[in-house]
This record gives structure tokens, sequence and C-alpha cells, in this order.
């Protein structure tokens, strides 16, 4: 209950802004329903529904990490601050995204015209400081002594990891070997690797089957916000029943562990996407690096369940014979 207690005091502007991505979800819904027209081979509001609802997994998540710092005034104040920052520029970015699906052009990459490329600078400009103000709050976590070990642990590792996942979109920018042979290509960056952006993929994340992409490790990196301090709050409702959880120790090195087994992963899938290697389609290299991930991952957790030995009760006094 100590985890849920903070929901009390969400910061207000991200929560404002979860409920608009609440609202846009539902509108792109819609609008894969009764508009047929394809972008980059995928429906074209298949990109604001895939966005409104993992901001709406991200701001929850960091409101929670914010409402942490209330009792430390000069740290909630500075967070208040980044939060907000983060909502405005979170916001700007859909509504620059939805703009352009009205549009029926791309909103990422594209400098066809004066407008497009004006667009596509503002988003970037909106991704720095957001990345900037997730990494003021990240700091902010690192330094404030939060509830218990494993809890402040788990803000404290997600949040670090949700940065490096958000900064693999600097690399989906860099203009392609194709691109660089084309004088002010209309297109410059792109999501996947060794393959064109548009090509087969999968349904609804758009990711491509056939070569990288580095939205994967891009999603899988800003979401351990959410699934490490839900791995610690399954963990809570769980030691009720089995005592090894119970001990404040052990859920502390399951949550390292957790987040050691993530990072791992975490790079493991970048890497897997800048050698230009579909998800589903991975060589010799990447199953041997994922089994020693799983294998080290086992081990570590193992060992994490062990609890320190009770200590022996001591030997009753003899008694005194008369």
């Amino acid at each position: 209950m100590s985890l849920l207690h903070p929901l009390t005091r969400l910061h207000r502007p991200l929560v404002w802004f979860v409920a608009s991505m609440g609202a846009l979800a539902l509108v792109s819904a819609v609008g894969l329903v009764v508009d047929d027209r394809i972008l980059v081979g995928v429906p074209i509001w298949t990109k604001p529904l895939k966005f409104s609802l993992s901001f709406i997994a991200y701001g929850l998540s960091l409101a929670w990490m914010l409402s942490l710092l209330a009792p430390l005034p000069r740290a909630h104040r500075i967070g208040w601050w980044a939060g907000t920052v983060v909502a405005v520029t979170s916001a700007v970015e859909m509504v620059l995204i939805t703009l352009q699906v009205v549009r029926g052009t791309q909103s990422h990459f594209n400098q066809a015209t004066p407008f497009d490329n004006a667009v596509f600078q503002i988003m970037g400009a909106t991704v720095a400081v957001l990345w900037l103000g997730a990494l003021t709050i990240a700091v902010l976590l690192l330094r404030a002594r939060i509830l218990d070990r494993a809890t402040a642990w788990a803000v404290r590792l997600s949040s670090l990891i949700a940065l490096a996942g958000a900064a693999v979109g600097f690399l989906m920018v860099r203009p392609t070997s194709e691109q660089l042979a084309v004088d002010e290509p209309p297109v410059s960056g792109a999501h996947s690797v060794g393959v064109p952006d548009g090509g087969p993929s999968m349904p609804l994340t758009g990711w491509s089957t056939t070569g990288g992409d580095l939205r994967i490790p891009h999603f899988f990196g800003m979401h351990a916000l959410q699934l490490l301090p839900l791995l610690l709050l399954v963990l809570a409702v769980l030691a009720p029943r089995f005592g090894r959880l119970a001990d404040e120790r052990v859920r502390l090195r399951l949550t390292v562990t957790a987040a050691g087994a993530y990072t791992a992963t975490f790079v493991l899938l970048t890497w897997q996407a800048l050698r230009g290697q579909a998800l589903f389609s991975p060589d010799g290299a990447t199953l041997t690096a994922a089994a020693a991930i799983a294998l080290l991952t086992t081990v570590a957790a193992a060992l994490s369940l062990r609890t320190a030995p009770a200590s022996p009760a001591p030997a009753p006094a003899e008694e005194v014979s008369a």
C-alpha cells in the first residue's frame, strides 16, 4: 500500500496530458476504421494511436514517480516544473503528429517542403527538451530517499533505462546512405536499418520484419518506467504468501537483478537493430547473447532469493546442581 499511497498526489499537468492522450487514442481508433489512407506502408492513423497509448503509460508512471518527491519541498518544486515541461513538449509533439496525419503526410524525417521541414525541426526540439526534463527528474529521484530501498532503486533504475531508451530516438534522425547520395532528399532519417521504411511489418506496431528497427529498443527502453515498478508491486503483493519476498533485502536484490536483465536485453535489442536484423530473425550471435542473459538472470534470481540464515538460539544455561 505504501507504493500506491502517492497516487493521491499525482502531477496534475501530466494527468491532464494523459487524459488528452486517452481522447486522442479513441479518435485514432475511429480513424483506423473510417480512414483508409496508407502512409509508409501502414494505416495513416496507426502512428497517433501508438504514440498516444505509449504516452498514457509513460505519463502516468512519471506522474507517480514525481509524487514520491512530495516530502521534499525543493526537489518536489523542481520536479513539478520538469514534469510540466515533459507534459507540454509531449503535447506539442502529438499535435504536430496529428496535424501531419490530417494533412496526409509524414511527421518524422519529412523535409519535402519548408513547412514539413519546420514541423520536423520543431518536433526534434521538443524531443530534446522532453529528454532534458526527464533527465532532471531522474537526477532528483537518484538523490531522493524514497520509501524503502527496493522501491527507490526500482524508480531510479527504471528512469535511467527509460532515458537510454528515449535516446535511441536520436539515432533515427541520421540520414541513410541512400539519402546521403541524393541532394536535398525529401526524407532524411529512418526507423529501419538495412531496409527502407514502409516494407513488410508487424501488425499494429509497424516494426520491420525484414530488417533492423530502432523503434524496438526505443519502445522497450522507455517502458522500463512501467515494467520495473510493476514487478516490485507484484513482489509486494506476493510477499504475504511467500515468506522470502517479505524480506526487503530479497526484494531489493530481485529488483536490481531485473534491472540488470532489462538493461542487457535493451542493449541486445539495440545491437540487433543496428546490425539490420529483424526481431524474429536472430542470428547465432544474437541467440548466444540472449541465452547468456537468460542464464545469468536465472542464476542471479536464485541467489537473490537466498535469505540470511537465522541465528541459532542460545543454548539454555545448565542448572547448577545443589
